[in-house]
């Protein structure tokens, strides 16, 4: 594979979140992972306002000041891009080259959705909510702004929020500041940021970010599928991120998440998936954020291969292999880790 300049571009300006932070449950706000599409744009939070429209019976116009004197809520939620792992594909799509890093875990506080949209009075014809940032950009070679949409259903779940800050601060701008939708348990994609505008609209949503991208085989790329990963343990090599370490008790400890269904089982196979045994899992954080996992190894001189694998509640569990598709997308495919264990 060879990544050219412009992917090159992408990743300098995109970042995700180093492993080893999987140490903790709540991401710091500058390691937490980072796709934005077009530019970050300049924001005059005064003269900023939310427009909800569309198929309603009552238009709303609100200040930032009057979003937050709503109803407040906060809810630990795990973000994952889908694109996370599109590096790791046999065949692989041009792109943001994503390896493992594309995650991050924040406390998200803001106003829930469903309150207003009943408030705006959703008339029996709506059936997408359409939510539009201030984003604007090309891509696929149509100048669009960033907008996903959402079927009225899932937008009216209690947990879907209007969030205007992150980990008890205001949004930092390359986050979607002064506001952006948090969906919990879908895809990066879907937590449009920057918003600007949510329209309520009786047909099918077509615009580029919804039609032509996030799509694998035709279907729509929803709700994150299972994924584990393993704080890498041990030191690293600088250029090859191998991990080298001392021979005797080392607790393995990583992270596991699932939009579909809570996580219910972790395996932890030490010799390269040929033996699995169960992790102790850790008290759940949240309905929608990953659980801590942990299992103690007694690492022996030598080359090992670790591994893991998440089970949700709704039995999916995650592959041994990658599935390629065009997209690079959703790409689950169990973790491994290089580990050399000796004396010196």
């Amino acid at each position: 594979m060879t990544i050219s300049l412009d992917e090159l571009q992408l990743a300098a300006r995109n970042h995700g979140m180093p492993l080893e932070l999987l140490r903790e449950p709540i991401t710091p706000r500058g390691l937490h992972y980072l796709l934005i599409h077009f530019d970050v744009p300049d924001v005059d939070a005064a003269a900023w306002r939310l427009e909800l429209d569309g198929l309603v019976r009552t238009p709303l116009s609100l200040t930032l000041d009057e979003l937050r004197a709503c109803p407040a809520r906060t809810v630990p939620v795990t973000l994952e891009c889908a694109g996370n792992g599109r590096a790791l594909m046999a065949e692989y799509s041009p792109s943001q080259p994503w390896l493992r890093d594309a995650i991050g875990t924040a406390e998200w506080t803001g106003t829930p959705l469903a309150p207003l949209l009943q408030e705006a009075g959703l008339e029996d014809a709506a059936r997408e909510l359409v939510f539009t940032g201030i984003d604007r950009g090309v891509q696929g070679g149509v100048e669009h702004d960033y907008e996903r949409s959402l079927p009225v259903a899932e937008a009216l779940r209690d947990e879907v929020l209007l969030a205007y800050e992150m980990n008890g601060e205001p949004l930092p701008p390359q986050h979607g500041y002064p506001l952006r939708v948090v969906v919990p348990g879908w895809y990066g994609m879907t937590h449009v940021k920057w918003l600007r505008r949510i329209a309520a609209i009786g047909d099918e949503f077509r615009g580029w970010q919804q039609a032509e991208a996030y799509k694998i085989d035709g279907a729509p790329v929803t709700r994150i599928v299972p994924r584990s990963l393993l704080a890498p343990p041990g030191i690293p090599d600088f250029m090859t991120r191998e991990r080298f370490l001392h021979p005797g008790p080392c607790e393995l400890v990583g992270r596991a998440w699932s939009g579909l269904a809570p996580i219910e089982r972790v395996e932890v196979s030490t010799d390269g998936g040929s033996s699995w045994a169960d992790a102790t899992l850790d008290e759940p954080l949240g309905e929608f954020a990953w659980r801590g996992f942990r299992r103690t190894w007694q690492a022996e001189p030598g080359e090992h291969e670790l591994a893991c694998r998440a089970t949700d509640a709704a039995g999916n569990t995650q592959p041994l292999d990658t599935v390629s598709n065009s997209g690079g997308y959703c790409n689950n495919a169990v973790q491994r880790v290089r580990v050399t264990v000796a004396d010196d």
